[in-house]
């Protein structure tokens, strides 16, 4: 590797410093995407983060009148799944998708929103196949790495986006969360990731919802009002939706000008999984978070959803998530099929894949129904938390262990291994897809090797403005570090 030249001015802004450059006209659109292309070529071939470029048309849209949105003329980049945008590769991870040259026909909403938000589209991202590992070491496109360190995951299935926003190609990027996909790319990468309200988006016009409503999508950002101000432009229904959120009381990016009001927040270490042990590592970082917001005035114990506290309720939830699992999977699976015009095979997928959606194929109407019943009984249960025993927040680690070296989810002679790896970093994430609550993971720790460790903040459904208020309180008190520079390709 050639020794990396001095980051360019820009790299070092975040989405809302650099659209105030361009809107007092001190530097203009063109000027930061190119800035942004020249740093995703120095560093993409050692992160494998970008997979499909746009980088001319860009250059094409910067210089033309853009949207006189709160980003206008920020670089972004889109994940290659959960969206679509018109004209561009759309493939998932998925190698039937790549060998046929599947190409969107339309911007989905969301695209719609970034594009009226003024921000310019340089791509799209690395994502594990269909974005179910929570890793992104995809076998089409091979790893993206971790830029604290090439040797680690950057988690999933957001981990494209997340290294490319962790190196500083871009301030930030898009991402979905349907277990815990942008909240444990964010932990892993140093980043601030938040998942929405379920319905707080429209996830259309491809769909009225995914995964029976697990999926939310946002965007991976290194600040906290760059977080606030990109889910202000993308909330909202969209004509069709099944459902959607109640709108904000106020504006977010109003929610992080002042300090909130003091706080009841719960805490826990403790997962609802029996078998899942949480590392000394990201135990104290939960512990030293409790301790600072004791410190900021905030009351602060030791407690956890009820839901949680029960073995023979999560054994329960978990084969009916299995279920689901396997039924959204093999749905999938024809979706695909029907883009490229013919059934898909075994061979056109990964192993993993093809195990995880043979069960969804037998499983019957009644059996889903029973596990989308089960999902509503656990979010009640849940909901109580808040409800009843009056808890503001939710402190718990964003995951369990510190960022897994990459290679660990992928087994020649297993297929169901990256699964079972899987189910060992999604148990405090997950439950929240579930219930469709909002949740975000904070930067707020680091592991002795140096890498990030993230807590997560979990709020009761439509309750945004709290975790952002938080999220800023924390920002100015305990200021996050950024990764380092990657090496030239």
């Amino acid at each position: 590797m050639n020794e990396t030249p001095p980051i360019d001015e820009f790299a070092a802004l975040d989405a809302t410093a650099q659209a105030r450059l361009v809107r007092s006209g001190e530097v203009s659109a063109l000027e930061l995407v190119d800035a942004a292309i020249a740093r995703i070529e120095r560093g993409n071939e050692v992160l494998n983060a970008v997979i499909h470029e746009r980088f001319e048309r860009a250059r094409e849209e910067a210089r033309g009148t853009l949207p006189d949105g709160p980003f206008r003329g920020v670089p972004f980049l889109l994940k290659d799944l959960d969206g679509y945008s018109a004209g561009d590769p759309y493939h998932a991870g998925n190698r039937a998708l790549a060998e046929a040259g599947y190409v969107a026909p339309a911007d989905s909403y969301l695209t719609t929103k970034f594009r009226q938000a003024g921000l310019v589209l340089l791509g799209r991202t690395n994502t594990p196949e269909f974005g179910l590992m929570p890793t992104t070491e995809p076998l089409t496109r091979g790893p993206s790495r971790n830029p604290w360190n090439l040797q680690h995951s950057t988690g999933g299935s957001s981990g494209g986006s997340a290294a490319a926003v962790a190196a500083g190609f871009v301030p930030m990027a898009h991402a979905g969360d349907g277990g815990g996909s942008i909240r444990i790319p964010a932990s892993a990468c140093g980043l601030v990731g938040l998942k929405p309200t379920r319905g707080r988006h429209s996830i259309g016009p491809e769909a009225g919802e995914a995964w029976g409503g697990l999926v939310a999508r946002m965007a991976l950002t290194r600040t906290v009002r760059d977080c606030a101000t990109v889910l202000q432009a993308i909330q909202g229904p969209m004509p069709g939706d099944p459902y959607t959120a109640p709108p904000p009381l106020r504006p977010y990016p109003d929610e992080i000008v002042t300090p909130g009001r003091r706080l009841r927040i719960g805490f826990t270490t403790v997962a609802g999984d029996p078998a899942c042990a949480t590392s000394r590592e990201c135990v104290q970082a939960v512990q030293q978070t409790a301790r600072h917001l004791e410190s900021l005035g905030h009351q602060v114990e030791e407690a956890r959803p009820a839901a949680w506290q029960s073995p023979e309720s999560f054994e329960a939830t978990l084969a009916h998530f299995m279920v689901a699992y396997g039924v959204w999977t093999a749905a999938e699976l024809d979706r695909v099929g029907a883009l490229i015009g013919r059934p898909l095979t075994e061979d056109d997928v990964e192993p993993g894949t093809w195990i995880i959606a043979e069960p969804g194929r037998s499983a019957t109407g009644l059996d889903y129904l029973a596990a989308i019943e089960c999902f509503h009984r656990v979010s009640r249960e849940t909901a109580t938390f808040w409800a009843d025993r009056g808890f503001d927040l939710l402190l718990t680690p964003t995951v369990p262990e510190p960022p897994p070296l990459l290679g660990q989810f992928h087994d020649d002679t297993n297929p169901l291994a990256g699964l079972m790896r899987s189910s060992q970093i999604i148990p405090f994430v997950a439950p929240f897809n579930i219930t469709g609550q909002p949740a975000i993971s904070l930067p707020l720790h680091s592991s002795e090797a140096g890498l990030p460790i993230g807590v997560q903040f979990v709020a009761a459904s439509y309750r945004e403005d709290l975790l952002l208020a938080l999220a800023a309180e924390l920002e100015s008190t305990l200021p996050w570090a950024t990764a380092p520079v990657v090496p030239n390709s």
